[in-house]
């Protein structure tokens, strides 16, 4: 009988993923609750209104982006330096310290249900092994994954392209229609849809359940959006 062989699909890019859900998250709310209160703030005045409301969306829009995407080389330069520092203290370890480096593998492999003396056969063949053995450190004791260097660039162009998507889409009915009483309503409608397609997509890379990731996406996003909306409110 033939065999159908067996293909595991397992999703890796969750690192993208999360650059992408902050950035876009916050692009989508931050820049809505600052059109949103200046509509309110502006609406009496003529002509220039939407001008106003997309001046200022769009100067956010540019802050928020450099800004986000500075967070996010600081954060993956953090992370590299903190492998970096945690690696160097394990490659001095098993050479200063073999035996209670043996000892800790071993512990580490009885607690995957290895008996004892497996263990300690396994460890101690790893002092033959030692780039091995500090990478096993690095991943069993420590939970340390080698960052990928690419991490750097990506990440950072990842966060802001994302704010800056994500912060067009609330703005859009501004730039296109001039009374701001009318482009709110749209603004607020397809910022609510592009929430809940971003939480669809969102979990269908993840493995979640779509329509309960869509829903999440919209309440979480909706009650951010209406807290930065209502905060801006008050200052204004």
């Amino acid at each position: 009988m033939p065999q159908v062989p067996h293909i595991e699909r397992h999703f890796r890019a969750s690192a993208s993923i999360r650059d992408i859900v902050i950035g876009l998250s916050d692009g989508l709310t931050v820049p809505f609750a600052i059109a949103a209160s200046l509509t309110g703030a502006v609406a009496g005045l003529a002509g220039s209104a939407s001008h106003i409301v997309v001046t200022a969306g769009l100067a956010e829009i540019v802050a928020g982006s450099i800004s986000m995407g500075l967070g996010g080389y600081l954060a993956a330069l953090s992370d590299a330096d903190h492998y970096a520092s945690e690696r160097r203290r394990e490659e001095r370890e098993i050479v200063e310290f073999p035996e209670v480096e043996v000892r800790e593998v071993a512990e580490i492999l009885e607690g995957y249900g290895l008996a004892e003396a497996e263990s300690l056969r396994i460890a101690e063949a790893f002092k033959e092994r030692p780039k091995e053995w500090v990478d096993f450190m690095m991943r069993y004791e420590l939970d340390l994954a080698a960052p990928d260097p690419k991490r750097l660039l990506v990440s950072p162009l990842t966060i802001g392209g994302a704010y800056a998507a994500g912060g067009f889409i609330p703005l859009m009915p501004y730039i296109l229609v001039n009374e701001v009483n009318v482009a709110l309503p749209y603004s607020i409608a397809v910022t609510v849809l592009a929430l809940a397609v971003f939480g669809y997509v969102k979990g269908h890379y993840t493995g979640a359940p779509r329509l309960r990731s869509a829903l999440a996406t919209i309440l979480v996003g909706g009650l951010a959006a209406a807290a930065a909306y209502g905060l801006a409110r008050l200052i204004i």
